[in-house]
């Protein structure tokens, strides 16, 4: 896939997270949970690669958080878990480590890095480990929707395994 197919695809990806943050948003606490973003990581990380993930990943956030879809803990959360699905999924080049990689990297370490800005950034109260259950729920549910479409689309040969990630 050349640079201009590679940022042609990001800007589309960014573009369809940015429209269905207005539609699929689940405000729990201080977070805004978004399934979908979930949803474009894995699919940028098994077709883009790291960069263009993170790259997608950071987009989206911000452009939610300028339209007031979005929080702050978009950021740690989406980036930290594009990066690992990506790292993950070009090592071991199948499609469920990405998967994994979104659950962990967005789950657990973009939780954990939550909550520093939680409180110390928005004086907020919040426990250490009070972010993992929302951000593995949103993680797991977009996620899998994004395992089960590339799986699919592998198995049709819609898209092509030995993409150059």
């Amino acid at each position: 896939m050349t640079k201009t197919h590679k940022m042609t695809l990001t800007a589309m990806m960014i573009a369809i997270g940015t429209l269905s943050s207005n539609l699929i948003v689940i405000p729990i606490g201080i977070t805004k949970v978004f399934p979908m973003q979930h949803f474009l990581n894995v699919l940028s990380a098994v077709l883009l690669g790291p960069y263009y993930a993170v790259a997608q990943a950071f987009c989206v956030s911000l452009l939610r958080n300028l339209m007031g879809t979005g929080s702050i803990f978009a950021f740690p959360g989406s980036m930290v878990g594009a990066f690992l699905a990506a790292k993950l999924f070009m090592k071991f080049r199948k499609v469920h480590f990405a998967f994994w990689g979104e659950v962990i990297g967005t789950g657990i370490l973009g939780a954990l890095l939550s909550y520093p800005i939680a409180t110390l950034i928005l004086g907020q109260k919040a426990t250490l480990f009070g972010f993992i259950p929302l951000f593995i729920f949103s993680s797991i549910a977009g996620a899998l929707l994004g395992f089960v479409i590339l799986t699919v689309f592998l198995r049709k040969k819609i898209i092509a395994m030995n993409m150059n990630v």
